[in-house]
């Protein structure tokens, strides 16, 4: 076929083909008699396949990568690259969803307070604006993709080595956190007493000098499944799953489960050990999935990646997945409130940690009191366990 021949056929134009062209996207053979450009049935089908994923939205970019994949017969390298875009869409979705919202109010205070005073529209338009620069501004400065190859056995070490120094005064200490004074012994109002695993300082009173994120790691993901407890045949899902251990846990339940991650390389390890698993690409501000979509949302470890404005966001993703008896849990380290964090930070500061200030200043922890009352707000009754310093499980569940 010529070129307006292959344009006819595949319903765009010839300056179309063209630009494809140019941008490596096809190589058709050209006639030696006349200079002509001559299109096969692969380069139809090539176009086709370029049309198509430009109709998703599909950057030029990773459209020539995808065809890469394609034409090495990958699937999984392919189906990435679709979940990538779906998440894409999905974040605009919200967003437009966002906007269409704030509009709706600014007509809604309009009719029911007269004539629109222009201040609201401004704090609307603001809070707008700041809740999109919350989304867009999240990235993955640790390179998670980087560390996926010794993930399980980071965490693993990590978990042993704190324990194992625990273990060896028999009891169960916090030997990985910095003393902070005695005001914080005291219960949260939120505080499950009878549940408290914690200590605050080891036997010397000294501050460990390393900064072990995985403190009780194996502990903490068997009580979320205790917790979560799933019926056979639900649906879970797991966010920032990494390599899979929360959610390995919970399918060992006949759990119907779905884990999402933005790395690449956490979610191939991922699927290579729990290939019933359900694996997307995805991430806590913008969750691929509809409505009404899982009875449980679960996530350990991740949630303190996000800053304070993202963890809101986070929370409000959540419940838009779940149904309405959906129940959350989350397992991560946070701050009993703001007199611990600044406490914290302060001895941390004193004694010269520098590990452990550099995980408080990159990373941010969840005030526990903030989360759990918005959840309570949110119409979830809340139950936590605390297994040191700073680990918390927190479980919502619904009233209604």
């Amino acid at each position: 076929m010529n070129i307006k021949e292959a344009a006819d056929r595949l319903g765009i134009s010839a300056r179309a083909i063209r630009f494809y062209e140019e941008k490596g996207l096809i190589s058709p053979v050209k006639q030696t008699d006349n200079g002509y450009r001559s299109y096969t049935e692969n380069d139809i089908w090539r176009l086709q396949t370029i049309v198509a994923l430009r109709e998703i939205g599909m950057s030029l970019e990773d459209i020539a990568h995808a065809i890469g994949e394609i034409d090495q017969g990958n699937q999984q390298r392919l189906e990435e690259y679709l979940e990538l875009q779906q998440a894409v869409m999905y974040a605009q979705w919200i967003e437009l969803k966002r906007m269409l919202d704030t509009t709706q109010r600014m007509i809604d205070l309009n009719r029911q307070e007269g004539p629109l005073d222009v201040s609201h529209l401004h704090v609307l338009a603001d809070s707008s604006r700041r809740l999109r620069e919350a989304r867009q501004n999240w990235h993955d400065r640790w390179n998670y993709d980087t560390q996926a190859a010794i993930h399980d056995e980071r965490v693993q070490v990590a978990d042993s080595v704190s324990n194992g120094r625990a273990n060896s005064e028999g009891k169960h200490h916090s030997n990985y956190a910095p003393p902070i004074s005695d005001e914080h012994e005291v219960p949260h109002p939120h505080h499950n007493a009878d549940t408290d695993h914690s200590t605050l300082s080891d036997s010397n009173n000294t501050v460990q000098s390393s900064f072990y994120l995985y403190h009780n790691y194996d502990e903490a993901l068997e009580q979320t499944a205790r917790w979560i407890s799933p019926a056979l045949g639900e649906k879970g899902l797991d966010i920032g799953t990494g390599t899979g251990n929360l959610a390995g846990k919970l399918l060992q339940h006949g759990t119907d489960m779905t884990a999402i991650d933005q790395s690449r390389e956490m979610l191939r390890t991922c699927r290579n050990k729990y290939p019933e698993m359900h694996v997307k690409l995805g991430n806590f501000l913008a969750l691929p999935f509809e409505g009404d979509s899982f009875d449980f949302v679960v996530s350990s470890f991740a949630f303190h990646h996000l800053s304070p404005d993202q963890q809101l966001l986070a929370l409000e993703e959540m419940q838009r997945v779940l149904t309405s008896r959906g129940r959350i849990c989350l397992t991560d380290l946070m701050f009993t409130d703001v007199d611990h964090r600044n406490a914290f930070t302060d001895q941390v500061k004193h004694t010269g940690q520098e590990e452990w200030l550099r995980a408080v200043r990159e990373r941010h922890f969840p005030l526990f009191n903030e989360l759990c009352g918005w959840l309570e707000s949110h119409g979830y009754v809340t139950k936590h366990i605390r297994y040191n310093e700073l680990l918390h499980t927190v479980l919502a569940v619904p009233l209604r």
